[in-house]
C-alpha cells in the first residue's frame, strides 16, 4: 500500500469551498421552492425531468437515474406527487414489469409556474457571481468530476 496523498494548502482550500457549496446550495434551492411553489427541490427535479422527456413520460428507473434517487425514495415522492395530481404512474407498454411516470397537465402547470423563481435563485446564487469565463470553467470542472462520479452520464443524459 502506498502512502497517503495528503492535500496541499491550495487543494485543501478548493476542497473545503466545494464542500461548503455542496452543503449550502441544496438548502437555498429548497427554501425558495417551498416558499414560492410548495415543492421540495427534489420534487421540482422530478417534475422538471418529466417535463423535458418525450410525452412528458419516463420509466421510473430512468427518472431515478436522472434525479440520483433510489427507487424506494423516488416511488415515495412520486406517490406524493400523484396524490397532488401532478404525476401519474402506469405500466410500461413495452415492458410490463416496468412502471412509467407521466407529468399531468396540473404537473406541467406547476413546474412552469415554479421554473422562473427557481431559475432566478440559480442565477442569483450560482451564475451571477461568476464571469462568463468562470461559467465555462464551472461546466468543464463539472464535466471532469462527473467523468469520475457518473461515467455513464446518467444524471446529465437528455431524453
Amino acid at each position: 500500500m502506498t502512502g497517503t496523498r495528503w492535500l496541499d494548502a491550495e487543494e485543501r482550500e478548493a476542497w473545503l469551498r466545494l464542500i461548503a457549496v455542496v452543503e449550502l446550495l441544496p438548502g437555498v434551492l429548497d427554501t425558495q421552492l417551498r416558499a414560492d411553489s410548495a415543492l421540495s427541490h427534489f420534487e421540482y427535479m422530478v417534475l422538471a425531468m418529466l417535463s423535458e422527456a418525450p410525452e412528458r413520460t419516463l420509466r421510473m428507473t430512468a427518472l431515478g437515474q436522472r434525479t440520483n434517487a433510489s427507487l424506494p425514495r423516488l416511488s415515495h415522492v412520486v406517490r406524493r406527487l400523484e396524490d397532488r395530481g401532478l404525476v401519474e404512474r402506469f405500466p410500461c407498454p413495452e415492458d410490463g414489469r416496468a412502471t412509467n411516470a407521466r407529468l399531468t397537465a396540473a404537473g406541467w402547470d406547476t413546474v412552469v409556474a415554479a421554473a422562473p423563481g427557481h431559475v432566478e435563485t440559480v442565477r442569483r446564487t450560482v451564475l451571477d457571481p461568476l464571469t462568463r469565463q468562470q461559467v465555462t470553467q464551472l461546466r468543464r470542472i463539472g464535466d471532469a468530476l462527473l467523468g469520475q462520479l457518473d461515467p455513464e452520464g446518467r444524471m446529465t443524459a437528455r431524453p
